[in-house]
């Protein structure tokens, strides 16, 4: 009785030696959830209005820091200042225009009427430079939900001629100012001015080109945009419309703040034949915007297999 109890205890000693190590070298999956905190942050970014290499004001989205209108506009000005602290921030290949040293004197905003007063350093431009610098400041402000017009001064003078040409500008300026103009007239009566958005590309870097063309085209606007992002890209430039030659515009309708448009099913992409190419929705968004002053704007494309219905009223 006596080994057996020995030969038991041994017996039951190793065996939970054995379990021991076996847990040791073994160890039982374990799962541990940890606490995670997810930290969402809302960058807020703007459209800005600057140049490109091929010496187009151009349209860009960049982070925007104040939210407050007045700081707003004059952290743009900033970036839009030639050699300032924020316009280092400006993508590779975009230039800021506003000459150098260049001060707000004065900046206020009243019922969507804004008025900046710039130091004299303002009009240290270039000749070549001097209708693009008016086209930056008024296209990048009136992206801004608060401003609807434009009065610029310099040293408490209003300013209503470009300092080299002598060109007069309006009293008040919107985007009726136009950019990057083309003009294709026989007759200075009757002239109409659509803008029409084009993509570009720097490398890896797309973006969005206005070009404003003065004309004698009796046709309505939304048909002068089709038509013309329909056409092959702008003479020799590298601005491009990615919507297909065989896009047709089936029906539309203006209404105050909307514009609905349908389409054969060209309009979609050719390969996947059920989506709309970004380029396309926007370059078309933008420039019936711009022309018509409206806020949205509504597709409908008829194909084979589906219709194709979406609305568009704002540019990320």
């Amino acid at each position: 009785m006596f080994k057996k109890g020995i030969l038991r205890r041994i017996t039951i000693s190793s065996l939970a030696l054995i379990i021991l190590l076996i847990t040791y070298f073994f160890p039982t999956k374990m799962e541990k959830n940890f606490p995670q905190t997810l930290t969402y942050s809302d960058i807020k970014t703007s459209a800005i209005y600057v140049v490109d290499k091929q010496n187009y004001v151009s349209r860009i989205n960049i982070k925007i820091n104040n939210e407050e209108p007045i700081e707003k506009i004059k952290e743009i000005i900033s970036l839009l200042t030639s050699n300032s602290k924020e316009s280092e921030y400006l993508p590779t290949h975009f230039i800021a225009i506003i000459p150098n040293n260049t001060k707000i004197n004065n900046v206020s905003l009243t019922d969507g009427l804004l008025k900046l007063d710039f130091s004299k350093e303002f009009l240290n431009t270039t000749k070549d430079m001097e209708r693009k610098m008016i086209e930056s400041i008024v296209y990048s402000l009136t992206e801004l939900n608060e401003v609807n017009n434009i009065l610029l001064f310099v040293d408490g003078e209003q300013l209503l001629e470009l300092p080299y040409s002598k060109e007069k500008l309006p009293p008040i300026l919107n985007k009726d100012f136009g950019v990057n103009k083309v003009y294709d007239i026989d007759s200075i009566k009757n002239t109409t001015k659509t803008t029409i958005y084009y993509g570009s590309k720097i490398e890896d870097f797309f973006y969005y080109i206005p070009v404003t063309f003065v004309e004698n085209n009796p046709q309505e606007k939304v048909k002068i945009i089709i038509e013309k992002l329909k056409t092959s890209p702008l003479y020799e430039s590298n601005l491009v419309s990615y919507l297909s030659a065989n896009a047709e515009m089936t029906n539309y309708e203006i209404l105050e703040q909307e514009i609905k448009l349908s389409f054969n099913e060209y309009l979609l992409d050719s390969i996947t034949k059920d989506i709309v190419l970004e380029e396309v929705k926007y370059t078309i968004f933008l420039s019936l915007r711009d022309t018509y002053n409206i806020s949205k704007v509504e597709f409908n494309v008829e194909n084979e297999r589906q219709n194709v219905n979406f609305v568009i009223n704002s540019l990320e």
